[in-house]
């Protein structure tokens, strides 16, 4: 079977490596649950190619990330619940839907604007999917937030939710001083009760999380740039030891924050 541009060939790629007897037994093995965690995974991978623009290493992940899309629903044709048509008309339905203001009558010339008609459009599907019996089973106002989501993610749409019916602070110093008390929280618990001390870590991150919506910033997105900016002074420190002959292992701590502050200031 030669390769195409065409999708249809990748749903006849798929279709054969799932046919019995014929097909893939590891493909054959799998399921909808078994390669959710693939599907996260390349998701993941396609991100972190736009953060680094690549663009040809970008086309590559996209591949990766449409083939759990067919996988998917190839498993749900066999069951006779969709096919990949359906999967295309869904979306396609969905976004002619929540576009009014370009595909009907409709006028929005903001960003804002157009973001506010997207969330009232959303929120009349899942009354309507409600009324018909099929939305979710709380409707709640934090309802809807799936809990595979990373939990820096999971945390910042819970607040927004919450912050939609006003349980929520107006002024980000409110949140500040919050961070604070969850801070002292842990700092009280750290000798008499190290497990407290721990799991009080878990309401300083969300608090924190807080702080980053207030600023307007996405908390995983600093976070990842907190995280290379990290890897990148240490490996300036490992550079630094290693002129002098030396490993991490074998440097003070003392040592290595000097060549970290070094790094630090090159940086500024």
């Amino acid at each position: 079977m030669t390769p195409s541009r065409d999708i249809g060939r990748l749903l006849e790629i798929m279709a054969a490596l799932r046919t019995p007897q014929t097909g893939c037994p590891w493909d054959l093995a799998q399921n909808f649950a078994t390669i959710a965690p693939y599907t996260l995974e390349e998701a993941y991978e396609v991100a972190d190619a736009i953060a680094r623009g690549d663009l040809t290493d970008l086309k590559e992940e996209l591949g990766d990330l449409l083939l759990q899309v067919v996988f998917h629903a190839r498993m749900a044709e066999e069951q006779a619940a969709f096919d990949f048509g359906d999967v295309v008309q869904a979306i396609t339905e969905k976004l002619v839907r929540r576009h009014p203001h370009v595909f009907g009558d409709a006028r929005s010339h903001t960003p804002q604007a157009v973001e506010g008609l997207w969330e009232r459009i959303k929120a009349q599907e899942k009354k309507d999917k409600a009324a018909q019996g099929n939305g979710e089973s709380e409707a709640g106002a934090l309802a809807g937030v799936p809990v595979t989501f990373p939990a820096l993610t999971r945390a910042l749409k819970l607040q927004a939710k919450a912050s939609k019916v006003g349980f929520d602070w107006n002024d980000p110093r409110a949140v500040l001083r919050k961070i604070r008390e969850e801070a002292d929280e842990i700092e009280a618990e750290l000798d008499s009760a190290p497990e407290r001390a721990a799991a009080e870590v878990g309401d300083l991150l969300f608090a924190a999380v807080n702080l980053a919506r207030h600023l307007h910033a996405d908390p995983e997105a600093m976070l990842r740039r907190t995280n290379e900016k990290f890897e990148r002074r240490f490996a300036a420190i490992e550079r630094a030891l290693a002129a002098r002959g030396k490993s991490p292992q074998d440097a003070t701590l003392a040592e290595m924050d000097a060549l970290w502050d070094e790094a630090k200031a090159r940086e500024l």
